[in-house]
């Protein structure tokens, strides 16, 4: 199988794989349970497809141990990029749930710790910066799901040296073109994007409209393969995180990462779908 494109993390030049897997809802089972759902397919295929990163918050019910569970399953902690996220208010109660989370999924250190929704910024960024120091964070991020937090996220980007932020664009959503994936490139902030999809609406408008003749050319057999290379068409974009907890839309979901990359052409020829 043909490997996974990757993209540099600007910060450090570290590469990550463009295509990860988010698990709000998807991922939301009993660690006991997991064993016989979907889900240690569904990691499988991300593995199988050379994608690393699983993206989850303690807001997103049990994922954050069913993750520790299936990294034990896969015993694949070294190979996997963990990102999860700080959700509440104070220092103290920032720290606790960082703990907390850490511990549901069994790891001493993440990759990638995101203050989410930007609530309590001021506050945890200070706990963020001291755990990167001691390394217990490689990575320190901030992440909004709706543009109409942008003006705050902008602030933000432009006043901390953050390493990563998490956004919402897609093809249907596209205010983030304005104002923060310049400014990301400009600021050396790499880019996760959520809601690829736009909470899946868009993949249940287009389910019943045949692929343009074109989409083979770009190596997409899928709408979702299309709408995900869409979004990496933009060169500010590190990563994409459908969320998902089926295998069957992991492997399709994965197949963005590879084949020709989108171009102008593309993208001109796509957006005339989407409009047409």
């Amino acid at each position: 199988m043909e490997s996974m494109q990757k993209r540099s993390i600007p910060k450090s030049g570290e590469l990550l794989p463009v295509i990860g897997c988010g698990t709000y809802v998807g991922f939301d089972v009993a660690a006991s349970d997991v064993p016989g759902t979907e889900l240690p397919d569904v990691v499988a295929q991300l593995y199988r497809a050379g994608g690393t990163v699983l993206d989850t918050s303690p807001m997103y019910g049990r994922a954050e141990a069913a993750i520790g569970k299936l990294l034990a399953h896969h015993g694949s902690r070294s190979e996997t990029f963990v990102a999860t996220k700080v959700w509440t208010k104070g220092r103290a109660a920032g720290e606790r749930q960082m703990n907390s989370s850490m511990k549901a999924m069994g790891v001493e250190s993440v990759d990638l710790m995101q203050i989410h929704n930007l609530v309590d910024f001021n506050e945890h960024i200070k706990t963020l910066r001291s755990w990167k120091e001691q390394g217990r964070i490689r990575y320190v991020g901030a992440t909004h799901y709706t543009s109409s937090a942008y003006d705050e996220l902008e602030k933000v980007m432009c006043a901390e040296p953050l390493d990563f932020v998490q956004l919402n664009y897609s093809i249907a959503d596209r205010v983030a073109e304005r104002r923060l994936l310049p400014l990301a490139m400009e600021k050396k902030i790499a880019v996760i994007v959520n809601l690829p999809f736009g909470s899946g609406g868009l993949l249940r408008d287009l389910r019943t409209r045949p692929l343009p003749a074109w989409a083979g050319e770009y190596g997409c057999k899928t709408w979702s393969c299309l709408l995900l290379k869409f979004i990496l068409q933009h060169p500010a974009v590190t990563c994409v995180i459908p969320g998902t907890g089926s295998s069957q839309h992991m492997a399709e979901n994965a197949a963005a990462g590879r084949g020709p990359a989108a171009d102008d052409a593309f993208r001109h020829q796509l957006m005339a779908e989407f409009n047409g």
